[in-house]
């Protein structure tokens, strides 16, 4: 099973989307992430803001003036962070009140306490220790990967199935304050087909029969085959889709092919020669010193037509009167190559002379359908030197290196 993970933020201030994507087993549940942003950057406009101190003592000096009171160093909120309980904070504080500081259900202390605070004398709260982190909830273990095994507090994860595959259970799950998902995730059943129904005068060949029942499941596959002499006009292949039905199945129509066609030095042999049905086959072999070229058989496919015929290549002469040749694995003197023939597609050597270095060359070249090129750097030797120095010829001089060196 496959899946991919995705986990949406329930803050309800501000949004910003931050999404991660995470993949594991072969067509199960997709769920998608995305981590709730810390309070800090999240709160409404309306929500009350810390005063400064030196602001507060400054309002009450200038109040004094106009209402003869007394001024007096306060504090303002306490500096609460994410995770941290509001309610019941006060706006202002006099000089020597306490506060306790919690966390908020779904939020942990990080010492494991809770927190007191003071408004000093300065205006100033003494130190905050306190640290609250969201409670995690575990990701189920085939949605886990390195570095993402759970998930914090109010996240949200929405499942999808891949093509295919329908859900069974719930496509969203929440994290709770206590650390569980609010629901297990869901299953990804594969899509059912109902049984194909064979085309008129044919069958259906399954590629796996590992079904019961009336029903196939999705990426199930078979082959659509007619009775002879008639052959499928359509779809050949079927397979159960994802929208829960089948391939169109093919027409079963008489098809027949032409008397087979004869083909240049070959012959048609085991066969009948009449109109053939569909996909019967009629076999060729070329004459003695030709060599066949593509299939032995062709076959009568369903459009009426054959398919490809072969050709039968022709031998080829090497034209040199004189001289030594690389042929079937040995060297050979031109005169000994009884009969003077090399069949399609076989390769012969030739060897030309560096004359710089003072060594011989090889250099192939090959049958094509009754034509063997001769390379332009071999040059024949004259009958006296072919007959008196056979062993100063290119071919029985040392050969040149590969870098061209002697």
């Amino acid at each position: 099973m496959c899946f991919e993970l995705w986990v949406q933020s329930m803050e309800a201030y501000f949004r910003r989307s931050h999404w991660i994507r995470l993949s594991g087993f072969l067509n199960g549940p997709s769920t998608f992430f995305h981590r709730p942003l810390p309070k800090e950057r999240t709160q409404s406009l309306s929500t009350p803001q810390k005063m400064n101190p030196t602001l507060a003592l400054l309002l009450l000096c200038q109040l004094a003036f106009y209402t003869s009171v007394t001024c007096k160093k306060v504090c303002g909120r306490p500096p609460v962070t994410d995770g941290m309980d509001t309610l019941g904070l006060k706006r202002v504080y006099e000089i020597g009140e306490e506060v306790t500081l919690a966390c908020e259900r779904g939020y942990t202390p990080g010492n494991g306490k809770t927190a007191r605070i003071t408004c000093s004398a300065s205006g100033e709260w003494t130190k905050l220790d306190l640290v609250c982190s969201p409670k995690m909830c575990p990701l189920p273990k085939p949605m886990q990967k390195p570095g993402m095994i759970d998930v914090p507090f109010k996240s949200v994860l929405n499942y999808t199935c891949d093509d295919g595959y329908v859900m069974i259970g719930a496509n969203e799950s929440v994290c709770l304050h206590d650390g569980t998902l609010s629901a297990p995730p869901p299953m990804c059943k594969a899509v059912s087909c109902a049984l194909p129904q064979a085309p008129k005068h044919g069958k259906i060949v399954y590629d796996n029969k590992k079904f019961t029942g009336n029903e196939i499941q999705y990426g199930q596959s078979w082959t659509y085959e007619c009775l002879p002499p008639r052959a499928p006009i359509g779809n050949e292949r079927g397979s159960c889709l994802a929208s829960g039905n089948v391939t169109e199945p093919p027409v079963c129509k008489e098809v027949s092919c032409s008397i087979p066609p004869t083909i240049d030095h070959g012959i048609i042999t085991f066969a009948v020669m009449r109109e053939a049905g569909y996909k019967e086959k009629v076999k060729y072999q070329c004459q003695e010193h030709y060599v066949l070229d593509g299939s032995e058989e062709i076959q009568c496919q369903n459009t009426g037509n054959w398919s490809t015929l072969p050709v039968c290549r022709a031998p080829c002469k090497v034209n040199i009167n004189r001289g030594r040749i690389f042929y079937n694995a040995k060297k050979i003197w031109i005169g000994d190559l009884k009969p003077n023939r090399v069949l399609h597609g076989e390769p012969v050597v030739f060897y030309c002379l560096n004359k710089e270095l003072k060594c011989g060359i090889p250099v192939a070249s090959q049958c094509i359908d009754g034509t063997l090129s001769t390379p332009e750097c071999f040059k024949e030797p004259g009958k006296m030197e072919y007959t008196l120095k056979p062993k100063s010829l290119p071919s029985e001089i040392a050969m040149c290196q590969a870098d061209l060196t002697k």
